[in-house]
């Protein structure tokens, strides 16, 4: 949570801004439509951010919202434990797996980032996709034996993860089909088509600022 305190509103709901592609506000969506509590989400484009949600969160990235008290969370893990701790009817926090969601945020991020977008790095792609298959191996391990990554239910540590491998399978899908990750594909296809994941992923208009 920044500590910030924002004053300028116009709903006593907590306002989402957010980027639907974004794995970041993905999860924090989730973590939001699951727990039942409803927000105000603002859909933004990262290319021309609004000046409202910079004033809320001047480090410019998604997600951010904004609680009724004009306080900010910032970071898109601690709005899912922040709805989470308020209304938790899947009990989602049983598999809170910080260390599992470290590896995702931190290697698996660093190596997806460079596989996706190779013109930005001074770097191998085909290196970086490597390196990031060794690490879903880990998940796999977990997939083989079980439905997710803590049991038979999906958790905080599914859904904080899922995003992110969503956006691997997707930047070369045919290539993925063929990897032997049959129990990442298959838990990958159960939040696919589930209705949860429908629910966050619904088109909204670009939010413009009343003038």
């Amino acid at each position: 949570m920044s500590g910030r305190r924002f004053r300028s509103r116009m709903t006593d709901l907590p306002i989402l801004y957010s980027f639907r592609r974004c794995p970041y506000a993905m999860r924090a969506r989730l973590a939001l439509a699951v727990s039942g509590i409803e927000c105000e989400v603002r859909e933004v484009t990262l290319r021309a951010k609004p000046d409202a949600m910079l004033a809320a969160s001047p480090k410019g990235t998604v997600p951010v919202l904004v609680l009724a008290d004009g306080s900010v969370i910032d970071e898109s893990i601690d709005i899912m434990r922040w709805a989470l701790a308020r209304h938790d009817p899947e009990g989602w926090l049983d598999g809170d797996d910080r260390e599992l969601i470290a590896a995702n945020d931190g290697p698996f991020k660093h190596h997806l980032d460079r596989y996706k977008y190779p013109n930005r790095y001074p770097a191998d792609a085909v290196d970086h996709r490597a390196a990031a298959v060794t690490l879903l191996e880990v998940l796999e391990a977990r997939l083989a034996e079980q439905a997710f990554l803590c049991g038979e239910r999906r958790l905080l540590v599914d859904a904080a993860i899922m995003p992110f491998v969503r956006q691997f399978a997707a930047v070369e899908s045919e290539w993925f089909a063929g990897v032997p990750l049959p129990g990442v594909r298959r838990w990958l296809d159960r939040w696919l088509v589930s209705e949860l994941f429908a629910a966050v992923m619904v088109r909204r208009e670009l939010w413009v600022a009343a003038s």
